[in-house]
């Protein structure tokens, strides 16, 4: 939009001289680039045909004076959805991580689309989505699962775009490229528990913060011991008790590995140290997290479990969304509880936190050998608890990052392709085992 700030070029992809000095990535006191006149915000939406994406198409249907959907991308599983999007939004962009699907893509699009109509602009190959990111828009909402999000959101910060980040594994693997590009309220946290800590910060300042507070609703598996948790089968991992989100990320709030990515992204996001972040497990789900300030007052968000909110506070703030979300009916009983994290049965929150401190390269080593985990336990390759041991293992064997030099991208790439290939061999290695013990 003609109200955006002026694209700022490709850099280096390294964080050796920093745009922004060190503070809080999130502040909901500050607006980044507003609309004038308060006209609809134009908004790219990266992982469109996933659980984040197809949720904030619904928010945009319904509010066409606030927001018009300028570009989206997928990976290019579900190119019918893809096509439909595309049509209904009238984008001008569609990009696509799979190029063996752009014929069929096309034909989709050419069955919507009627004679006179032009089809949009089709990206397509692994740098599709990272090209949409720093098109002409005011918004990108990176919705995209996985650390393949980390480039699309470098480019959305460099080409100064508002940043809406569901896309947890883009800050955890390259926190200080982010940190180096970002600029003062340029992201907003799409994260249900980040959306509600930026909710309650707004109540006062990072200054007057004493302790964030992550809920977790501990999953399928709240109350089992770690030897419970042995014989899992994927089908009772999958089954959240209140939240309806895609396989990675379910299986993820399972091990609690996806509370471990939080404790991280909070620490970053918010310029904290991990001494003062606390994980609450909070079976219900209706309190999304809390800040408890200097004075001893604690300020809890809380809806019902639906990320169309958290999606509306990363695509409407500073402005509320009416209805974005249902509300709670406080004419009925409901009963709030809240209990202390098992670290022993979920060793990942803790194993986040040394990962978070250790900082480098090794949050990615964290991040990529888990996702071979959980593939391989998809794949019934790894026991449930096997996916947190071997994760375990990579890190360990990582070891220290080295200090006193500044993180790239191509440091982040190579210590993910490591991971992934050791976490595999050692998943190899424990399908083995298993299977001459049954012989």
């Amino acid at each position: 939009m003609s109200d955006s700030p002026a694209p700022r070029g490709h850099g280096s992809g390294t964080a050796s001289a920093p745009r922004h000095p060190a503070r809080a990535l999130a502040d909901p006191h500050l607006v980044y680039d507003p609309v004038a006149g308060g006209g609809p915000k134009d908004v790219v939406i990266l992982g469109s045909t996933g659980s984040i994406g197809t949720q904030a198409i619904d928010l945009v249907l319904r509010n066409p004076d606030r927001f018009r959907v300028t570009g989206l991308s997928a990976n290019g599983g579900r190119v019918a959805l893809l096509a439909e999007q595309a049509h209904r939004l009238r984008v001008r962009s569609v990009a696509v991580a799979r190029e063996d699907v752009v014929p069929e893509l096309r034909e989709a699009l050419a069955a919507r689309y009627g004679a006179g109509e032009p089809p949009p602009e089709i990206l397509a190959g692994t740098e599709a989505a990272t090209q949409l990111a720093a098109s002409d828009c005011h918004t990108v909402l990176n919705g995209i699962t996985g650390s393949i999000g980390l480039a699309p959101t470098l480019a959305a910060l460099e080409a100064g775009r508002t940043l809406a980040l569901a896309n947890k594994e883009s800050l955890i693997v390259g926190g200080p490229l982010v940190k180096a590009l970002a600029g003062p309220g340029q992201i907003i946290p799409v994260d249900s528990e980040h959306a509600a800590l930026f909710q309650a910060l707004a109540a006062g300042t990072r200054a007057d913060v004493r302790k964030i507070v992550v809920t977790a609703s501990g999953g399928p598996f709240r109350g089992r011991t770690k030897e419970q948790l042995a014989d899992v089968t994927v089908e009772d991992a999958l089954a959240h008790p209140t939240w309806a989100m895609g396989p990675v990320i379910t299986i993820n709030s399972a091990t609690l590995v996806n509370k471990g990515l939080e404790v991280i992204e909070a620490h970053l996001l918010y310029d904290i140290p991990f001494s003062r972040i606390e994980v609450v497990v909070h079976p219900q789900s209706y309190v999304h997290s809390m800040i408890e300030f200097t004075d001893g007052s604690t300020i809890a968000q809380a809806t019902p479990p639906d990320m169309r909110g958290p999606i509306a506070v990363g695509l409407g703030w500073p402005e509320r969304i009416p209805d974005a979300a249902p509300a709670f009916d406080w004419s009925k009983a409901s009963a709030w509880e809240f209990f202390p994290l098992d670290n022993e049965a979920f060793p990942s929150v803790n194993l986040a936190r040394h990962v978070g401190e250790l900082a480098g390269t090794a949050p990615a080593v964290f991040n990529a050998a888990n996702e071979e985990c959980v593939e391989a336990f998809r794949g019934g390759a790894l026991p449930f608890n096997g996916i947190m041991e071997t994760v375990t293992r990579v890190v360990e064997e990582h070891g220290t990052p080295a200090t006193g030099t500044s993180l790239t991208v191509s440091d982040v790439l190579e210590a993910e392709t490591w991971a992934r290939a050791r976490a595999r061999e050692l998943t190899a290695q424990t399908a083995s085992a298993t299977a001459e013990a049954r012989a």
